[in-house]
């Protein structure tokens, strides 16, 4: 069990930490696929949903757009349903123990935030699909801050202590990704958490230890609010 109390400040990843990123993807492909059936009455939205779910899976998320409009012979180019995907309003859950813990933080005023990283527009369209805003007091989406401030730029992280700069003891963070969430997160003072989910892009990924987080968890409710 890790413990936390009122001292701590703890920030969370958003993308496979505290709700499935894929199901953002199948959630777009939904919005293209509509999309794409009201331009052509003739294009079912079902198949194209299942064609870009089929593509996925042999091929990674890199050209399917391009590999659906010349499949199916749409008059539209690719960048145009890249826009359509990027803008639509997501249908998402957070996991059941982001849930869970979250309720905890708040009932408990354990002082919370996020670093996440992706275009603004979407990571805010999922916050708000998520209801964060209001359970999060501190948000920092690393786009705003100027594309060089992505992690694992420093910026973020020095941006969430300056939040707290002598309102709590210690930091911590949590996330899925050993190529950006934690290596520089370790050199500024975070004690850091990977969680490790039954699905995601980062689950089977291992790195030298510089990279990797100081523990692993494979469910949030490893964490315990510690009062005292």
């Amino acid at each position: 069990m890790i413990n936390i109390n009122p001292k701590t400040a703890i920030f969370f990843d958003l993308d496979d930490t505290l709700f499935c990123e894929h199901d953002y993807v199948r959630s777009g492909f939904h919005a293209v696929a509509d999309y794409l059936q009201k331009i052509d009455n003739q294009l079912d939205s079902s198949t194209l949903y299942e064609y870009m779910l089929e593509d996925w899976v042999k091929n990674g998320r890199g050209k399917i757009f391009n590999h659906l409009i010349e499949e199916f012979s749409v008059p539209v180019e690719p960048m145009n349903l890249v826009q359509v995907y990027r803008e639509h309003t997501p249908q998402l859950s957070l996991y059941s123990d982001t849930d869970r813990v979250v309720k905890l933080l708040v009932e408990k005023d354990i002082p919370r935030g996020l670093i996440t990283d992706g275009e603004k527009g979407v990571q805010w369209r999922k916050i708000e699909a998520l209801g964060l805003k209001q359970r999060f007091p501190y948000i920092i989406v690393t786009d705003e801050l100027g594309k060089d401030c992505w992690k694992p730029s420093a910026v973020p992280f020095e941006r969430a202590k300056d939040l707290l700069r002598g309102e709590v003891q210690s930091f911590i963070y949590i996330g899925d990704n050993p190529h950006k969430d934690f290596f520089t997160a370790k050199k500024m003072g975070f004690h850091t958490i990977r969680i490790i989910r039954k699905t995601g892009d980062h689950m089977l990924t291992r790195l030298s230890p510089e990279y990797e987080a100081d523990e692993m968890i494979e469910s949030l409710d490893e964490l315990t609010v510690n009062l005292d």
